[in-house]
């Protein structure tokens, strides 16, 4: 589909549904735990089985009051509704949620690059069992049968909804991004979206640009990454667009992302709130959480992702919006900069750190339980003060990623010996006087050939020169 769509405004908005990681679903003793066999974490209540009863999970109220404190929520008083369907995945006929009165309210979220997107609502539900539709291509149409899971169901369930304040799906995949390093920096939730536990539904319409009034929104369902997120809401932007530029309208309904044909499809008619017929749940009293344990989760929260990339960049004079601060957080290797800043490495030690997890040990980070940060300090100490090369701390810190150890050894180990700056100076005027072609080029302004006689110099060396000083000793003799 390829449609202008500069002259109109793509206006989004998120829910994002996190499960909680708490060790019991939300009204029952069944375990709440991911990939067991189907239908072995059940009972009476999780199934809605007559004459069972719900009891609320105590720390899942709470995981909610911390997720709802992060955001900036207001934390108030709550009940729970019955909200009324039917459909296999749901066995009560009902799912128990919270819909008028929700536990947080009017919150925000402020991205990395400083734009805010207020939040309206974080409540408290039950999750859903899992279909599964045999045959065809997995959709309920296409199915031979269907297999339903129930160790899903009861799962204690937060939804955050976002206020329709994004514009583009590269905003829309910050926005996840970073809500779910919040979630995760809460202990809440575990925020795996490759597993179900974080998953996100897209509100997407479009307007022309400077028009006031929205646009009639369709909800995407089925996106299992940032990467489906942002490809979902791109085609769907355009599909809207084209749509109404030809002379039709857009109908309000939910649509299913179709990852391998990269397009959204018609589900169904999107729902209304009277659709559901929601009434309070008769079986659970009011949840009313006192002023003092309001206040008690508040005083319990870590560093959230923002202050902790605003020390970073505060430590290394890097911006905040610095892509590597950025990644650091992001990845939680944050830890490592602590320990570098504590060691007193300074604001070169800690950006030569942050470069180095942003970089190396991000693109490794599976390996990172190796890497101790003692090690880590220690390296970036070699590095700051040149009795390490910059490749040559790359390759020790590969090694530390690979088999762990102490960064002194390996450098012994590999013959890395920093070399003395008259040593330096020798070899870069052998390479000169190698090259006079070359050099008198470079000194009458050919800047490229900087690299020709840096490669030289790495080479003569065998990788042991300071490349930084010998590109400093090639300008001061060039000058």
């Amino acid at each position: 589909m390829t449609v202008t769509t500069t002259d109109w405004e793509t206006v989004i908005g998120l829910e994002v549904h996190a499960e909680l990681r708490t060790e019991t679903k939300l009204f029952c003793c069944c375990r709440n735990s991911f990939g067991e066999e189907p239908n072995v974490n059940v009972c009476p209540v999780c199934l809605g089985l007559p004459g069972s009863l719900p009891v609320l999970n105590r720390v899942a109220v709470e995981y909610a009051m911390r997720i709802g404190t992060a955001l900036h929520c207001r934390v108030q008083s709550s009940i729970f509704h019955r909200k009324n369907y039917f459909y296999p995945d749901m066995p009560k006929d009902y799912q128990i949620s919270q819909y008028d009165i929700p536990i947080n309210a009017e919150g925000w979220l402020d991205l990395p690059g400083g734009r805010r997107v207020q939040i309206e609502r974080a409540h408290m539900e039950e999750d859903t069992g899992k279909s599964t539709h045999v045959g065809g291509g997995g959709r309920i149409h296409e199915a031979t049968y269907s297999l339903v899971d129930y160790n899903r169901a009861g799962v204690p369930l937060v939804e955050i909804v976002s206020a329709p304040d994004m514009r583009s799906a590269e905003e829309a995949r910050a926005y996840v991004d970073e809500l779910r390093s919040i979630l995760v920096a809460t202990g809440a939730s575990d925020g795996k979206m490759e597993e179900g536990s974080l998953r996100v539904d897209a509100n997407v319409s479009v307007r022309a640009k400077g028009d006031g009034q929205f646009g009639t929104r369709c909800e995407i369902k089925n996106m299992n990454s940032l990467r489906s997120l942002g490809r979902a809401i791109e085609y769907e932007a355009e599909r809207q667009v084209a749509l109404i530029t030809d002379g039709g309208s857009v109908a309000q309904e939910t649509r299913h992302w179709d990852e391998s044909a990269g397009r959204t499809g018609t589900m169904r008619s999107k729902e209304e709130a009277y659709d559901y017929r929601y009434f309070p749940e008769p079986d659970l009293v009011p949840v009313e959480p006192s002023d003092e344990w309001i206040a008690s989760v508040a005083a319990s929260l870590p560093r959230l992702p923002a202050q902790r990339r605003s020390e970073i960049a505060a430590a290394s004079g890097m911006g905040v919006e610095s892509e590597s601060v950025v990644t650091v957080v992001r990845l939680g290797l944050d830890g490592y900069v602590d320990a570098v800043i504590a060691s007193g490495a300074g604001e070169r030690g800690t950006a030569i750190a942050v470069r180095r997890l942003a970089n190396e040990v991000a693109a490794e980070i599976g390996s990172a339980a190796h890497l101790t940060e003692p090690a880590f300090c220690r390296l970036i100490a070699m590095e700051s003060d040149g009795s390490l090369t910059t490749a040559q701390a790359r390759t020790v810190l590969r090694e530390l990623l690979d088999n762990g150890g102490e960064p002194d050894a390996i450098a012994a180990r590999l013959g890395f010996e920093a070399m003395e700056a008259g040593d330096l100076e020798a070899v870069v005027d052998q390479v000169i006087s190698a090259h006079p072609d070359e050099w008198s080029r470079y000194v009458a302004g050919e800047a490229k050939l900087a690299g020709f006689f840096m490669n030289h110099i790495k080479a003569a060396t065998e990788g042991k020169a300071d490349m930084k000083a010998a590109s400093a000793l090639l300008r001061s003799r060039s000058a």
